[in-house]
């Protein structure tokens, strides 16, 4: 076990929790678990491949190696799943085949849509997991619905990411004894050790949505909980090809824009932006990345978040493929909680110009990721429209871990920005260690150096993290100590705050009752206690709350929360309740929602203390396969609590309607309105996908403001201005050998 993570003082906050930590593990944790006992899977070798339709009356289905009796996890560990499934497995030398037959004696309540990739997650589905490594550290998921439509992820530290979009063929087709799947996945796809016999874990998964009931093979053990990756199937096989990875995805992009200028609108200069990432791998399991003016045309514009009010940043997803390959290497162990949410998030990299990246395995243990990037980043968003652009950045950024028994691993991490006379760098070592068949540790110690000017001194600060999470059918307990000290900064990562040491302990038993109605019951209580470096001064976050996961597809949450919060030297209250709640009514109608009612903040540089209420809800219709009406709403108040004034009264309305033609083939239209800043985004999307890569977009864009241009100034009306329209279009090719 390594040195304990160092704390600031004694009797702080984060000391305190530590101690407990430690105590709670010396209790909990038995022996590490010795690697073995899985059974093996030999998958079949075939050389006539299947015909992706939907049917299994390929011969290769006839002799194809199988499994069967898939066993439940949620909402709970250790039953049969009421209707049987049988999964198979085959292979070639090029690629790796799948089928599922999913029996179910009432078709008619299938859920599934024809929708666009990764929006199926709702519908039923069924899901490969596999290792390719065999080594408990990472996953692809492949998610299948009953009408063939795809999703795909990558899991690793405990993390899932969505924005890896995979090469692969699949197919569906609901039938009078429920649905089958059929998979091809190629080799030239995913990443794996090479050798005469490959070895793969799998894990198999089927969701049946109108009873939100999650099954496997293998079952999942109890006592594990949800640690996937050590309890997945291993598979052998034989005679892989090593195929040659190279791509080529060059990438064209249109826009034209129209500002309205003192009233009028303006015709701004057409775009026209070309764009090159290549792909090459050294081995399978070595990938080389390269890239010059990576295309950020914004497919799909992010959803208006509530930007009042806020301590800190937005944070958005990265979307762009040179950045998503091998991402999941950059989790960061001890993030789960706490300021510092990870070292690396490539979308501070905002305008590259060219990057070079090497992700991969080294060897059965060592994983490594190096990337390169220059950068010319935007104006800040207050600049003028004729600002300059700041000068170029230099990105550096390597990535090192080392397997260690199960899942868990050793690591390091060193990244700099380079900008003109500022450089800011990070370094230090993370990790996880499995303690016990249920326990996890994970820590991270990073320093940072920061010179701004050369005549200034650097300034250099620490992040230390430590988390520890044990998780059974019957319990949850996590506890985490964390400091972040007053000059730490991290100019390639994500972090919400600084000069704080922090502490906190949560536990979940979990209660199955035997009820008609309610399914499971998850209490939870947890202590937070925080200091807040610079003035001393202690904050805290202690709550009790309840989760009924009820029959059907439908849940409640109510968590009641005492605490405080110290912003600027102050010390206020930040006491409330929060309340959510989801249902899947039918095939055609869900609705969740969130509400929460409490003290808060105004983060100004004059704070005062508040009180006020943040609400969210979404519903989603779905009248037809082909269908898809999404409603949004957000909401957020805030009033002063010493005099009742009204503070600001933030609403966003969002609408998105999806006719799904085909897998393919899909048109969109969205409208929102920010009623804070009044207003109105229209949006039309046309958009062909062949496979990932291989597209082609039009769209149009609109964006009006309730104000009218009278007497040579804006003023605020009840009426829409048009302020600015757009068109783009957007193709990329990805070629492959």
């Amino acid at each position: 076990m390594h040195t304990p993570v160092p704390t600031k003082i004694p009797g702080s906050p984060a000391r305190l929790i530590l101690a407990a930590l430690l105590a709670c593990i010396s209790l909990l944790a038995g022996p590490a678990p010795e690697a073995g006992g899985r059974r093996l899977l030999h998958p079949f070798r075939t050389d006539q491949p299947p015909v992706l339709d939907g049917r299994l009356d390929d011969p290769v289905w006839q002799h194809a190696s199988s499994v069967t009796g898939f066993q439940t996890f949620i909402p709970e560990f250790g039953h049969p799943q009421q209707e049987k499934t049988v999964a198979y497995m085959a292979y070639d030398r090029d690629n790796l085949y799948f089928a599922f037959r999913c029996f179910d004696p009432h078709p008619e309540k299938i859920k599934a849509s024809v929708a666009k990739r990764d929006d199926m997650v709702r519908d039923d589905f069924i899901c490969i997991n596999l290792d390719t490594f065999d080594d408990q550290q990472s996953l692809y998921a492949f998610y299948v619905n009953p009408l063939g439509i795809q999703g795909d992820s990558r899991f690793a530290s405990g993390k899932e990411d969505f924005s890896v979009d995979l090469v692969w063929d699949s197919a569906g087709r609901i039938d009078a004894e429920g649905y089958a799947v059929e998979v091809r996945i190629p080799l030239k796809s995913i990443r794996y050790n090479q050798g005469d016999k490959v070895r793969m874990s799998v894990f198999f998964e089927r969701c049946i949505s109108r009873r939100q009931e999650h099954g496997s093979y293998p079952a999942m053990d109890a006592a594990r909980g949800y640690a996937f990756l050590p309890q997945m199937a291993p598979m052998e096989f034989v005679g892989l090809a090593r195929p040659t990875i190279l791509e080529l995805l060059p990438s064209f992009t249109y826009s034209q824009k129209h500002l309205r200028q003192n009233g009028a609108f303006v015709k701004e200069p057409d775009t026209r932006d070309w764009g090159l990432t290549a792909k090459y791998g050294l081995t399978p399991s070595l990938i080389l990345d390269a890239t010059l003016n990576p295309d950020f045309s914004q497919v799909e514009a992010d959803a208006g978040q509530i930007d009042a009010n806020l301590r800190y940043g937005l944070y958005f997803p990265e979307k762009r493929p040179f950045f998503l390959e091998g991402s999941e290497t950059f989790n960061v162990g001890a993030t789960s909680t706490g300021a510092l949410q990870t070292v690396v998030h490539t979308r501070t990299i905002q305008d590259p110009k060219a990057g070079f990246k090497l992700t991969g395995k080294v060897g059965a243990e060592n994983t490594l990721a190096a990337l390169y990037a220059t950068d010319a980043p935007l104006p800040p968003p207050d600049a003028g429209p004729d600002a300059p652009r700041p000068p170029d950045a230099r990105f550096t950024i390597l990535r090192y871990k080392r397997t260690t028994t199960e899942d868990g691993y050793l690591g390091a991490f060193f990244t700099e920005r380079a900008q003109d006379t500022r450089v800011n760098r990070v370094a230090g070592p993370d990790g996880q260690i499995r303690l016990s068949p249920s326990g996890m540790l994970s820590f991270h110690a990073f320093g940072s150096s920061t010179r701004q000017g050369p005549d200034l001194e650097s300034l250099d600060g620490h992040a230390l993290g430590l988390e520890y999470l044990y998780d059974t059918s019957r319990l949850g307990i996590s506890a985490a100590a964390h400091e972040v000290s007053q000059h730490f900064e991290n100019d390639t990562g994500y972090l919400t705050r600084t000069g704080l040491a922090s502490g906190s302990l949560s536990v979940t038993p979990k209660v199955y009752p035997a009820s008609s109605w309610l399914r499971r019951v998850d209490w939870n209580g947890t202590v937070s206690v925080l200091e807040d470096e610079p003035s001393g001064l202690l904050e805290h976050d202690h709550s009790i709350g309840v989760t009924g996961i009820l029959q059907g597809n439908a849940a409640l949450s109510l968590a009641l929360h005492d605490a405080t919060e110290v912003f600027l030297g102050q010390r206020f209250r930040t006491d409330g309740f929060n309340l959510s709640a989801r249902d899947q009514f039918t095939k055609a109608f869900s609705l969740q929602a969130t509400y929460r009612q409490g003290k808060a903040i105004r983060y100004t540089a004059d704070p005062f203390q508040g009180t006020g209420s943040q609400a969210s809800a979404s519903a989603i219709c779905q009248p037809t396969e082909n269908l898809n009406l999404e409603l949004d709403w957000s909401h957020a108040d805030l009033f002063r609590e010493d005099t009742g004034a009204k503070v600001y009264d933030y609403h966003i309305y969002r609408s998105r309607l999806t006719y799904q033609v085909n897998a393919s083939l899909y048109f969109r239209g969205i409208v929102e309105y920010n009623a804070f800043h009044r207003q109105l985004l229209a949006d039309l999307l046309a958009a062909y996908t062949y496979i990932p890569g291989t597209v082609v977009y039009l769209g149009y864009g609109s964006l009006y403001k309730q104000q009218a241009w009278q007497d040579g100034v804006y003023r605020d009306a009840r009426g829409f201005l048009e302020m600015q329209r757009g068109l783009f279009f957007k193709a990329s090719y990805l070629w492959r050998r």
